[in-house]
């Protein structure tokens, strides 16, 4: 029985997501309901006074122990009933909520962008501080126009040698004293010192919307680069594969700003790096109300953190939870657990209505790769890393640019 009731539990999740992100339509008494995993597979749904039949091989399967397959749930969530006094039922189809492009204020920022970005490029690393010049030699590039380059050269998806007409120009256009060699902008990536610098800068593009993002998203994607892995070719006698950076990111639910970023390995594990974002976006004053991330980040002290600062945690649990959990879960932390986990059994559909806010996150990595490219060109791990925090600082800008014009927000990168 309670196998049946966790089954009955993921098709009504799964038919909600059909609802929410498929086209579900009636026609002649029949609905037609999309595949969840082949968009050219519909599935025909009748329903009876007995039920509903469907046709896909699931409810041939188990319609038997009156398990409803996800397709009927998904017909379910576009549908109204209402009961009436006299015993009839009244059906009413619901619409999809639908929201509309501000087409006028979307083109504007999208033909402005280009000249835009380098303005507030310029703004943002007026906040790195200038290294001191020790002892004579060649003048050294300042810190805050290589930076600017190394910025713009992501930004525009050029290689090396190709970028450095975008350096001439931003000279003419006395954003920099002087174009720089293009291999000093490849230099200075590879340099250690440089992460720390990139991150506060990925901060500071997203402070201008702290007033706007109370509800954030956790996820991680993979960013490909150009080396290969000789492990599986030498093992597994496969083809090379390549080598992957990974990074873990807290998003904003309205504007979808990264609001904090950590680049790991490949085989990072998600979930521990949950808190560190999660302080670090709290750290830069955001309030946090909700924070919404998939199974992979379930804990009871990720739950603990989200609701230590303020906030409510939608991660959903694993069929195979305890609301107990082990013996040595005692405190705070075991009845901020507890108390979600029977919110999520007995208010299943509330509970995925914030829960898929989460889908904002892989709206957010699908923008950064479209954009700046899913490959990373640089050759080692510091570069890579650099590198990619150079994107998510493009992106921000790109998303501070639509801002402006969509929520009439002036954004103020200067310190």
């Amino acid at each position: 029985m309670k196998q049946l009731q966790v089954l009955l539990r993921e098709r009504k999740a799964r038919g909600y997501q059909i609802a929410k992100t498929s086209k579900v339509i009636e026609k002649d008494g029949v609905w037609f309901v999309p595949s969840a995993s082949n968009p050219h597979q519909v599935y025909q749904v009748v329903l009876t006074l007995e039920g509903a039949k469907c046709t896909c091989e699931d409810y041939k399967e188990r319609s038997v122990y009156g398990l409803k397959c996800k397709h009927y749930f998904a017909v379910q969530y576009v549908l109204t009933k209402t009961i009436n006094r006299d015993g009839t039922t009244t059906i009413t189809q619901t619409k999809r909520t639908t929201y509309p492009q501000d087409w006028s204020n979307y083109t504007k920022a999208q033909t402005e962008e280009g000249r835009l970005f380098k303005e507030l490029l310029k703004d943002l690393v007026e906040n790195v501080p200038e290294r001191i010049r020790e002892g004579a030699g060649r003048p050294r590039v300042p810190l805050s126009e290589g930076l600017f380059c190394a910025i713009d050269k992501v930004y525009s998806m050029q290689s090396s040698r190709r970028a450095y007409s975008r350096y001439k120009e931003a000279e003419s256009k006395m954003q920099i004293t002087k174009a720089p060699n293009y291999n000093v902008i490849n230099i200075l990536l590879n340099r250690q010192d440089m992460t720390p610098i990139l991150t506060n800068l990925l901060h500071i593009t997203a402070l201008p919307l702290k007033s706007t993002e109370t509800k954030f998203s956790v996820d991680s994607t993979g960013f490909r680069t150009t080396l290969f892995s000789e492990y599986c070719k030498d093992k597994h006698n496969t083809k090379r594969q390549h080598q992957w950076v990974k990074c873990h990111a807290l998003t904003g639910n309205t504007t979808n700003i990264v609001a904090s970023a950590i680049i790991t390995t490949e085989h990072a594990n998600d979930s521990p790096q949950f808190i560190p974002l999660l302080q670090d976006t709290a750290n830069q004053g955001f309030s946090m109300l909700e924070v919404s991330a998939d199974k992979a980040y379930n804990s009871k002290d990720n739950y603990n953190a989200v609701s230590e600062i303020g906030g409510t945690a939608y991660i959903p649990f694993k069929s195979n939870t305890s609301p107990w959990g082990n013996s040595s879960s005692q405190g705070s932390r075991a009845k901020i657990w507890r108390r979600m986990y029977h919110y999520f059994q007995l208010n299943q559909e509330e509970f995925l209505t914030h829960y898929h806010n989460r889908s904002n996150v892989e709206t957010t990595f699908m923008s950064i790769k479209f954009k700046f490219g899913d490959c990373l060109k640089s050759r080692n791990f510091v570069a890579q890393m650099n590198e990619l925090l150079c994107k998510l600082i493009a992106y921000n800008i790109t998303v501070l640019i639509s801002a402006m014009y969509e929520l009439k927000i002036e954004p103020n990168l200067l310190s």
